[in-house]
């Protein structure tokens, strides 16, 4: 499948929500270095993510990868739970 669309970005993080129908809000944290200072910190951000069986709960970890446009905030797709 990503052999005939090019690559696709993947990324995984951690339900935070599923009250909306047929999407869940993803959190994926990452961790860096600070620039000045040198310290390891956590940065993380949201992501609305298409779920089409409409069964994953809040707390579990996903996999979510890059797709058109679904909605007006909705760009990526959970591809399966980890």
């Amino acid at each position: 499948m990503s052999a005939e669309r090019g690559r696709r970005k993947t990324t995984e993080g951690v339900v935070i929500s599923n009250k909306m129908d047929k999407t869940v809000t993803v959190k994926v944290t990452r961790k860096m270095r600070h620039e000045k200072y040198g310290k390891v910190v956590e940065r993380s951000k949201k992501y609305y993510a298409h779920d089409e069986s409409d069964a994953i709960e809040v707390g579990q970890k996903v996999r979510i990868m890059e797709t058109r446009p679904l909605s007006k905030l909705k760009r990526w797709r959970v591809v399966e739970v980890v």
